[in-house]
């Protein structure tokens, strides 16, 4: 094969995002911390899915606007700083084949070496052992191949090749990876990629293979403006209630069946759509939308105990968005936001403490969900402000943002809140009649003053910073690195405070989650106030979900 022309093309993107929707779950478990919310193959998996549903919408037939469109669609539904590189390793690739209506060798390897040195200008520091190694080494590859041979099955062949040597050394270049004894998720993504593109070429994935689109979990229709979600009317959702589950197989009293992975999903995708089903570890996190929520609890109860339920009403959702804006546009009297904060959480009572604070508007997601450059941007739209800051408090989240500021209308400044609590002492510092730049440094300033912990459960085993960690232990995580674990939740979280307390501390903050109590959280912040004369405490619901515990010490 010595071209790739618009059918090529359109099979290799939506292979792409089949096979990486297919191995979510094992990309995923190559997560560093063994926490139950590894999240790099699920936000590759949506951040492919949606370049691929661009690419199909599209009508033209040349090469460059295809993938001009497979971009766009990357860069709307990039998620995590995974799926925010992989639309960078695209927006290059689409800015090199920008005048082509088809692709040789040559070109093709051109365009993936466009494509690796975007990627790095993406980065503010590049990071050797992680995808940019496994891109740069393919696209070389790919080089050195197209100027031997001018079949792009040997090239794209060449080119998988070399992502698989390249993701095999990143434990050697970088030494957690080593320490914890896995491969770098991303680049493993990108390996996968690169799988599906040769076995299309070599026609080892035929047409027949690609007859179902894949998957679109969390992902909105194309426009994604605020005036075509108030033009839906929320009679034609068809499947009104999105509904997401976390249960753990093998557990609980209601557990009759062992898990089968195929049988579930095809039981899902008989009763809604939007289906995605990652498991991971026995933990299984589902997604579908659908006319039956209870059958999605029913069916998962029968294969183990459920962890965290999230139902959302999307009809009523929709009736609130279309409300909301006929009484702005009603109402002239209430002059616009000049300044919106938005932020990003899980958890009704975080929300809740977030707009005391002064916050615009809450994002849904977080740890368990990274929101898309999509979602980041429509809120900065839908808020209406002349400007804007962003707290991602996530460090996932980061690079999505920039991109959603990059394309927004309005001035926007990134808080890089790396946790809730930071998010929240940042808010100290915002004064809505400022200047948006003065707002961001002053609540950057804030973010030195507070310490963070979190405290989940581990879903594996792993020896990491010094420690053995057994699956089912609780694991304390402050400041990104895990400080303790055991057994017992409270002496877990009490060791953690140990560790963040010093001279000048003086309040430790509680919120409880979805998997804790207000009885919990009081015995614990009684037994805090044990450890340094003065000390005081507060307690807040959070109703996050999968960490009991969010901890802050100021």
């Amino acid at each position: 094969m010595e071209l790739i022309t618009n059918v090529e093309f359109g099979r290799m993107v939506n292979a792409a995002a089949q096979i990486l929707t297919k191995n979510a779950q094992h990309i995923n478990k190559l997560n560093v911390f063994p926490v139950p919310d590894g999240d790099t193959g699920t936000n590759m998996s949506l951040t492919m899915q949606s370049g691929a549903q661009y690419e199909r919408d599209s009508t033209e037939t040349s090469i460059a606007a295809l993938s001009a469109a497979m971009s766009k669609g990357l860069l709307m539904g990039a998620r995590g700083n995974s799926g925010v590189i992989l639309s960078q390793i695209m927006r290059g690739f689409t800015k090199f084949v920008a005048n082509f209506d088809t692709l040789d060798a040559k070109q093709f390897a051109d365009a993936l070496k466009a494509g690796a040195e975007s990627a790095y200008k993406s980065v503010m520091k590049p990071t050797e052992g992680t995808i940019l190694t496994v891109i740069r080494e393919s696209a070389a590859a790919a080089g050195d191949a197209a100027n031997r041979s001018s079949d792009l099955v040997e090239v794209t062949k060449a080119t998988w090749q070399a992502s698989r040597k390249a993701l095999a050394k990143t434990p050697d270049l970088l030494p957690i990876l080593k320490e914890v004894g896995v491969v770098d998720s991303g680049g493993q993504g990108l390996v996968f990629l690169f799988q599906s593109w040769y076995e299309v070429l070599s026609g080892k994935t035929t047409q027949d293979d690609l007859s179902t689109p894949p998957d679109m979990a969390q992902f909105d229709e194309k426009s994604g403006e605020f005036d075509a979600q108030v033009s839906l009317d929320p009679k034609d959702i068809k499947y009104g209630y999105c509904t997401t589950v976390l249960f753990e197989t093998g557990k609980g009293t209601t557990q009759d069946r062992d898990w089968n992975y195929d049988e579930f999903y095809k039981y899902l995708a008989g009763i809604g759509d939007s289906l995605l089903v990652i498991a991971d570890d026995g933990l299984v996190k589902t997604h579908v939308h659908t006319e039956n929520p209870g059958a999605v609890l029913s069916e998962s109860t029968h294969y183990g105990s459920i962890k965290w339920v999230k139902i959302d009403n999307m009809r009523d959702q929709q009736q609130e968005v279309i409300d909301r804006v006929a009484k702005e546009q009603a109402s002239q009297k209430k002059p616009p936001v000049d300044t919106a904060v938005l932020t990003v959480a899980s958890g009704h009572g975080i929300a809740d403490l977030f707009k005391s604070m002064g916050v615009t508007d809450v994002i849904t997601g977080g740890q368990t969900m990274n929101p898309s450059t999509k979602d980041l941007l429509n809120a900065i739209t839908i808020s209406k402000a002349k400007k804007a800051i962003i707290l991602p408090n996530n460090a996932n989240i980061f690079m999505a943002a920039s991109q959603a500021a990059e394309m927004a209308k309005v001035p926007v400044e990134i808080v890089k809140s790396r946790s809730i609590q930071q998010g929240l002492t940042a808010m100290l510092g915002f004064n809505p009649d400022a200047d948006v730049k003065e707002n961001a440094s002053e609540m950057t300033d804030q973010l030195t003053t507070v310490k963070s912990a979190e405290i989940t459960k581990a879903v594996r085993d792993t020896s990491l910073d010094g420690k053995n960690i057994k699956r089912g232990e609780y694991i304390a995580i402050v400041d990104g690195k895990i400080q303790s674990n055991g057994r017992k939740i409270r002496d877990v979280a009490l060791n953690a405070v140990k560790t963040m307390l010093d001279d000048d501390s003086e309040i430790v903050t509680v919120i409880f989650g979805s998997e804790s109590n207000q009885k919990e959280a009081e015995q614990l912040t009684k037994a805090i106030t044990k450890l340094k004369n003065g000390l005081e405490t507060e307690i807040h619901e959070g109703d996050q979900p999968l960490y009991p515990f969010l901890i802050s010490v100021e």
